[in-house]
């Protein structure tokens, strides 16, 4: 049985309670200040008119520095040149941000709008060993909260004893060998990774 209205699902879920929505505001409060400067990576949900798209961000701690209380400002730091989410932003500024804590089941949630930035000042003060991102994606803020750790807990995410052995996994140079019908990947691929990756991290 599909539900299919928001009174059929309401009647499944009933009202939050009040700490479901006391938790809920429209700035970076202090409290939350800290757990955004406390996060090393990122999870950005952009939406355009191919479809929704979510892209990992990862970073030193500091990974988006607070501007002001309703302003966040994120690097884009090298990735595959896709730029999916920044093509989606350019197009529907609807942005929202996931951000985990190693260590902690707390995560926080921001959603707001957002434009992209290449302003020099801004791409310089971003530079790492003298690499400055292509550009910073701005966040206006319109909602901050943090949600509970039931799915961290769950899912075990920081227990070593859960870790799963990459060696069991299909690695991506196998994978774009098969994708690609041997044009690229392989077992070169893997092994020239590590190098690749130190050698353009920033």
């Amino acid at each position: 049985m599909r539900i299919a209205t928001i009174a059929e699902l309401e009647a499944l879920y009933g009202s939050p309670n009040l700490a479901s929505t006391a938790k809920v505001a429209d700035r970076v409060t202090p409290e939350y200040r800290r757990l955004i400067e406390a996060s090393p990576f990122l999870v950005l949900a952009t939406a355009g008119p191919e479809g929704l798209d979510c892209s990992p961000r990862g970073d030193a701690q500091g990974l988006v520095r607070i501007g002001d209380d309703r302003t966040l400002l994120l690097p884009d730091r090298r990735g595959n040149n896709r730029a999916d989410s920044l093509r989606n932003i350019i197009r529907d500024p609807r942005v929202a941000l996931l951000f985990l804590i190693p260590g902690s089941g707390t995560t926080l949630r921001v959603n707001g709008r957002a434009h992209v930035s290449v302003a020099p000042d801004l791409l310089a003060s971003f530079a790492v060993e003298g690499a400055a991102p292509r550009c910073v994606v701005v966040v206006e803020v319109a909602e901050v909260y943090f949600q509970c750790a039931r799915a961290v807990l769950r899912a075990g995410l920081w227990d070593p004893g859960r870790h799963v052995d990459p060696a069991s996994l299909p690695t991506p140079g196998a994978i774009l060998a098969q994708m690609s019908g041997g044009r690229t990947g392989g077992d070169a691929y893997d092994r020239e990774w590590p190098e690749r990756a130190a050698r353009t991290m920033w």
